[in-house]
């Protein structure tokens, strides 16, 4: 260990205090899968199951929940905000980022395809930390910057007018907690979710203390226990968050054109209930997958309308698993990633207009916005590559499908649902006749493709127990995969990456309880890897990144 890596990790252990997390139960390890990696073991039907049984935390809390005052609350201020011509904003990071933008894109796809919700369109909008770049790939350490969060309320020109719903998993992403200041300044109407505690979170941490005890915000507390996978927040926690904000969405939507109004609880343990008896398909799947990664092949998965939902899923491989990213097309030097997503109907720069029903809303910000943000000298002397330009480089429509197809076990996967589109079928074979391997996943009412899922959805204006229905598909396929691969110990992500103080602290309490030693020894050792590592990538550039948990233990 040199001498600035245990300076770096003493300075974390004596002024980071704010973003060591492990008192928060989304950080904590589920007792419900804590040998989770031994029921893969087993035969991957088991270890779905596995995984399948802490959704059942979900069901518990959102009967909670949407029987409340301040889900009631929601709802009325949404459809009170609609009707005068305000804007109902959601904001968040990461996969709560990622939410936040599908939210917004499938109330836009209804009102494009409705015609009495058409007058509508603009009255949702979304914050993404970092972006509409961030829903592709991950902008480090942006999180960390309660700035960054007020700077894009801005940029958006949010008003007495508009609405906030603020979604953060843990209840304590500094950027997220910017958006709720600046929008209290704004007098706008604000909501805060999260899947803590609200009490352990008010005191412990103060700066979420701030938001929760202003009397101005209304805080709708969606705990509901450790992830199924540790810290793993893009499952259970953003599960509940999607049906929660999705269900109060889609109430909004309803009303406004005297639609019927759903039984979000009753259709989500049912939908629980058909995912439960199709646990042999999805093992089988996983197989499938894992098999292709482990004769180094690549998987392309083909969507239309729910292609929004699989980019939430991919892009947190990366963060969580440690995969490489997305890579644009005039790299060629990084790894490609293992998993990719395409739309088969449309090129790269139409697609995201069909998907969204809306121009990206990427970060245009340049050197003098990052000084006068006081954002860290690492950010200021290298700022991140995150423009509307950027974004369409990398090529998520049909065009280069070339790129990830050529080696003998590349694979295409069609994935469609609730039905079939024979359009699609076609253009999605037009793409893929280069690849050596195609397969069909479909999730819908009827069992078709080589995986058929069969569930059968209530349908809705926002088709959100569809958005569900993948969702809970995807969190399975991509954990199990992982863990099939040997990439989580127990319920731990131990390839997780350390890209933000958070993951950092999530590192260190994984190092400590599989190595068995102290919190501060287990920081000093992830300081030296991460050291180490930077070492390593300087070296050999293009190579994928090692983990510093696994350098750590093994060091």
């Amino acid at each position: 260990m040199s001498i600035l890596s245990d300076k770096l990790a003493q300075d974390f252990l004596e002024n980071e205090t704010q973003f060591q997390l492990g008192f928060l139960p989304t950080e904590q390890s589920s007792p419900l899968t804590r040998h989770l990696d031994q029921e893969f073991q087993r035969g991957s039907i088991y270890g779905v199951k596995n995984l399948q049984s802490v959704d059942q935390n979900v069901l518990g809390m959102c009967k909670r929940v949407f029987a409340s005052e301040q889900y009631a609350r929601l709802v009325e201020c949404g459809l009170a905000t609609v009707r005068q011509g305000g804007r109902v904003v959601f904001s968040g990071c990461g996969a709560t980022g990622r939410l936040s933008i599908l939210l917004e894109c499938v109330w836009r796809r209804a009102c494009a395809t409705i015609p009495a919700a058409a007058q509508y369109a603009d009255n949702a909008a979304s914050i993404m930390t970092g972006g509409d770049y961030a829903l592709v790939k991950s902008v480090e350490s942006f999180e960390d910057y309660q700035e960054f969060g007020r700077q894009q309320v801005r940029e958006l020109a949010m008003s007495e007018k508009d609405m906030l719903v603020a979604i953060t998993e843990g209840g304590e992403t500094s950027s997220v907690l910017g958006t709720v200041d600046e929008a209290l300044r704004r007098n706008c109407t604000v909501f805060l979710m999260f899947n803590n505690p609200a009490d352990v979170l008010a005191a412990h941490l103060e700066r979420s203390r701030a938001a929760i005890e202003n009397p101005r915000v209304t805080v709708l507390d969606l705990s509901c226990g450790p992830m199924a996978l540790a810290g793993s927040t893009r499952m259970q926690a953003t599960t509940s968050e999607q049906l929660v904000a999705g269900g109060a969405l889609e109430t909004i939507l309803c009303t406004l054109i005297d639609a019927p109004i759903h039984d979000y609880a009753t259709e989500f343990g049912k939908l629980l209930e058909e995912l439960d008896v199709n646990a042999g398909v999805l093992a089988d799947y996983i197989d499938f997958e894992a098999e292709v990664y482990k004769n180094h092949g690549l998987v392309t998965y083909f969507a239309d309308d729910f292609l929004l939902d699989i980019f939430t899923d991919t892009t947190e491989r990366s963060p969580t698993f440690m995969l490489p990213p997305f890579r644009k097309i005039d790299d060629t030097v990084s790894p490609k990633p293992w998993a990719f997503v395409k739309d088969p109907l449309y090129t790269t720069e139409e697609f995201w207009h069909e998907a969204m029903k809306r121009m990206p809303r990427c970060l245009k910000w340049r050197l003098e916005d990052y000084q006068r943000m006081n954002a860290p000298v690492s950010i200021q002397t290298n700022p991140p590559l995150v423009s509307p330009s950027e974004l369409l480089k990398f090529p998520v429509g049909k065009d280069f499908c070339e790129d990830r197809c050529g080696g003998p076990y590349d694979s295409a996967v069609l994935i469609t649902m609730p039905s079939i589109s024979d359009k699609l079928l076609e253009a999605y074979g037009q793409c893929t006749s280069g690849f050596a391997c195609c397969r069909h996943l479909h999730i819908g009412p009827e069992a078709q493709g080589n995986f058929p899922v069969v569930v059968n959805c209530a349908d809705a204006p926002l088709r959100l127990m569809w958005h569900m229905a993948i969702k809970l598909v995807f969190n399975t396929i991509s954990t199990g995969t992982m863990v099939v691969l040997g990439r989580v110990t127990g319920n731990w992500m131990s390839w997780v990456a350390v890209s933000n103080k958070k993951l950092i602290d999530r590192a260190i309490r994984l190092v400590a309880e599989i190595g068995n030693m102290d919190y501060p020894t287990a920081c000093k050792k992830i300081f030296a890897a991460m050291e180490h590592i930077t070492e390593y990538q300087q070296q050999h550039p293009g190579e994928p990144t090692p983990s510093a948990v696994q350098f750590a233990l093994n060091s």
